[in-house]
């Protein structure tokens, strides 16, 4: 597979896990409202840590696989989001193992952080000055763009729309 339909689907990707996830954020909200909506905030209760430690594991793969097997140096933001990243798969594989569902204070936690290090990063490659500078130096350009799909998706906005989705997941595991 090339590296240009790699980036196709995963922007396809991305954008159904916008649509879900903005889909699921309302839903959080009026399932309330609308008893028929609660099976479906009740599956999202029972599988979410399920969901959420093979989003962070794909992630977390395809991160590795773009910077050390493709060859794509990351920059200083990269490094940012990745810390915050990184740590989510173990944690819910830790959550999953001992049963534990109080981890989802901590992934909401760890994904706001990365969720702003990756909506500021996104601005950059949108074209917005630098508000601060790059984090690291010798590494690749913060402002570059090394995957742009659908007209808007970048790697910091995929990494967004990740955090905003667990954070949502979160929001359900934290009720159940």
């Amino acid at each position: 597979m090339s590296v240009e339909t790699l980036n196709y689907l995963l922007a396809l990707g991305v954008l159904a896990m916008q649509v879900a996830g903005a889909g699921f954020l309302a839903l959080y909200f009026l399932q309330k409202r609308f008893t028929d909506l609660q099976d479906v905030g009740d599956l999202l209760s029972r599988w979410g840590l399920w969901l959420a430690f093979l989003l962070t594991l794909a992630a977390t793969v395809m991160t590795l696989y773009y910077s050390e097997v493709l060859g794509f140096a990351p920059c200083g933001w990269c490094w940012v989001q990745r810390v915050f990243l990184w740590p989510q798969a173990l944690l819910f594989a830790v959550a999953l193992w001992k049963q534990e569902r109080s981890v989802a204070d901590f992934s909401i936690a760890l994904s706001i952080f990365g969720a702003a290090a990756a909506l500021y990063q996104h601005y950059l490659q949108m074209g917005g000055g630098a508000l601060i500078p790059c984090p690291a130096s010798g590494a690749g350009d913060c402002a570059q763009r090394i995957l742009f799909e659908l007209g808007y998706v970048t790697f910091p906005l995929m990494a967004a729309t990740l955090f905003g989705f667990l954070i949502v997941l979160m929001l359900y595991i934290r009720k159940r």
